[in-house]
């Protein structure tokens, strides 16, 4: 009986990377993340589209996130096309704070250091996800994973936080520096 366990034990434990491989290496899903950088950031959105939804699904595929993404093949930004006039990101103050000099997009790549959605901070650099975003970013490690940041063409005051591991991306406001 013990011979029996200890087989069934180790064949569990052998079995899981083969069920691991669904998703893409180091956490995505298959065609988003997995450590893909985008090259650059979303073009800007053609014409406005309405948010119908109050937190509209942005899972296009089979097995992509409810979250908006980044297709790896492409770079195609999903869920960016609400165009300059969304109330959702609309700042009365845009750059409150100043403007991030920390080095945008692909080649850039920062590990967060800690913090939650209402604040978090890389490299001495301080910012909070849009409250409309914030249901987004529930399986972010903020003190492990690494994010690249990208402008917002269309929201004023808004930069994209793009998450490596899982190809997932919130409007980020930056906070200030220390």
């Amino acid at each position: 009986m013990k011979q029996l366990i200890g087989f069934l034990s180790v064949s569990l434990l052998l079995s899981l990377p083969v069920l691991a491989q669904e998703k893409g290496a180091r956490g995505g899903v298959k065609g988003v993340g997995g450590g893909h950088i985008p090259s650059h950031g979303p073009a800007p959105a053609r014409a406005a589209k309405p948010n119908v939804a109050e937190h509209p699904t942005f899972s296009d595929k089979a097995g992509h996130p409810e979250a908006p993404h980044v297709h790896a093949s492409g770079d195609k930004w999903v869920g960016h096309d609400t165009g300059k006039d969304d109330p959702h990101y609309h700042l009365d103050h845009p750059f409150e704070h100043g403007h991030f000099t920390g080095g945008i997009g692909k080649g850039h790549v920062w590990r967060l250091a800690g913090g939650g959605p209402g604040r978090f901070w890389f490299g001495g650099f301080y910012f909070s996800v849009a409250p409309y975003d914030v249901g987004y970013c529930g399986d972010w490690l903020w003190t492990t994973d690494q994010i690249v940041i990208y402008d917002d063409p269309d929201h004023i005051g808004w930069y994209l936080a793009y998450n490596v591991r899982l190809g997932t991306y919130v409007h980020v406001e930056f906070l200030g520096n220390s």
